[in-house]
């Protein structure tokens, strides 16, 4: 067995695991006695109560080391002086929380794993209100991504819009005198990059695994154009990976920018933190990145007026579109022995601190001011996911399941750099056709042929 299929096997059966602790079967060391999640009522803060210690799990490892948490927390102790947040920082936090939820200890506050189903949110998470209750301050389009009969359990830290990142000065030097908005028209700009620069044209960062799975996020709204597709259709659709849908469009364009030599020589040596001067300075042309990522980069060199944000390259029936969805989501677990506090500390955050637009994010407070850098989305229409029906919910999870095809898996798509490469042997219209069959075969198992 190859390596690649070794390493694909492996997060398919992880995947799996996981899942099926999720839906309650086999051995679980989920006590079984969670309260009823139906008598669960919201928490209210009340000030008077507000005092102890709990703990936040986060992924935001580089804001505990400047002390960005030391300085909210120090803001938040003037307005509850008997409260102390302790922060716990997770590196591999999608990863290890996927298996942490399986005890009581997972903090007080945390943020949302994706692996934990919609309809397991009651488990293990307090709710925090229905969406009529918090749309009179939050903004109603993100609370349905943790939400679920009628509650929501987890609500976003900030929310990005997708797109590329751009240096401003790299295509001006190659000649690019109109922003590309077609797959086409996106290679030929790279293209003049390459032969009109010495930057890389498009850096793909695929030995991190994750920003592989920045282009997943462009296969629903930016491409689609419709806020149904993913979580009403997706589960449906027996030509998901057949061309012309979404998901082929989207991997074409990886895989041809690869198989065109219009990246970096060695996607395997890539780096990171080193990418995000390489790309202030000019050394890099683009990635695809969220909207989160802009303040990073300005950060990162000495000419953050040169970086730029544009809208992922397809037009659908003459506009271009934009995902735009939560990023992770605040939660209280339901363990937790003093949710007043941890109630209170995710108001603050979600009200007070700032956190989101000093990110560059979108705030879910109503009235903060939309995020800097999105010059270049004038006209393009963001596309936030309609929550799945009552006959939809859980469906895309089951039908992931049984494919053994995560969305947002990273092993797929450096199947496609593989390909791309050509180090694997597999061709793009091969791989895509092996995805189509598996996905419409798990449809017809989960929807009873």
């Amino acid at each position: 067995m190859k390596k690649q299929q070794k390493i694909v096997l492996a997060a398919l059966l992880c995947l799996v695991m996981v899942m099926t602790v999720f839906a309650g079967c086999g051995k679980t060391e989920v006590p079984a006695d969670t309260g009823d999640p139906d008598a669960s009522a919201p928490v209210v803060v009340e000030p008077e109560n507000i005092s102890g210690t709990i703990t936040m799990l986060t992924h935001r490892t580089d804001r505990l080391a400047d002390g960005t948490f030391d300085a909210l927390l120090a803001q938040f102790k003037e307005k509850y002086p008997g409260a102390d947040v302790k922060f716990e920082g997770i590196t591999d936090y999608a990863g290890e929380l996927a298996t942490r939820v399986q005890t009581k200890e997972y903090g007080d506050v945390l943020m949302i794993p994706d692996a934990v189903p919609a309809t397991e949110y009651p488990r293990y998470f307090e709710p925090l209100g229905t969406v009529e209750e918090l749309s009179g301050k939050y903004r109603e389009e993100y609370l349905y991504s943790k939400w679920i009969d009628g509650k929501v359990y987890g609500l976003a830290y900030m929310s990005t819009v997708q797109g590329i990142l751009y240096n401003k000065a790299v295509f001006a030097e190659a000649g690019i005198t109109t922003l590309p908005k077609t797959p086409e028209e996106f290679l030929d700009a790279l293209r003049l990059i390459k032969d009109n620069t010495d930057a890389i044209p498009y850096y793909t960062n695929a030995n991190s695994g994750w920003p592989l799975n920045q282009w997943e996020d462009h296969c629903a709204g930016s491409v689609t154009g419709d806020p149904d597709y993913k979580n009403n259709k997706l589960a449906l659709d027996k030509q998901a990976w057949a061309p012309g849908s979404s998901h082929y469009v989207v991997a074409k364009l990886l895989y041809d920018v690869i198989d065109q030599g219009l990246c970096e020589a060695d996607p395997t040596t890539c780096d990171w933190e080193a990418s995000k001067g390489m790309l202030n300075r000019g050394e890099i042309g683009c990635m695809v990145l969220g909207n989160w990522a802009i303040s990073q980069m300005k950060e990162a060199g000495d000419t953050p007026e040169n970086v730029g944000y544009m809208p992922f390259p397809v037009t659908v029936g003459g506009k271009q579109y934009a995902t735009s969805a939560t990023d992770y989501c605040y939660a209280i677990n339901i363990h937790s022995e003093n949710k007043d506090l941890a109630r209170a500390w995710i108001d603050f955050l979600l009200d007070e601190s700032g956190i989101a637009v000093r990110e560059g994010g979108i705030s879910l407070l109503k009235g903060d001011p939309m995020p800097g850098g999105l010059e270049d989305f004038e006209g393009v229409i963001f596309v936030v996911d309609n929550p799945a029906t009552d006959e939809n919910v859980g469906k895309l999870t089951e039908v992931e399941i049984e494919s053994g095809l995560a969305l947002y898996d990273e092993s797929r798509m450096a199947r496609i750099v593989d390909a791309a490469r050509n180090i694997s042997g597999e061709t793009f219209d091969a791989i895509m056709a092996d995805l189509n069959a598996k996905w419409a075969a798990a449809i017809d198992v989960v929807y009873g042929g």
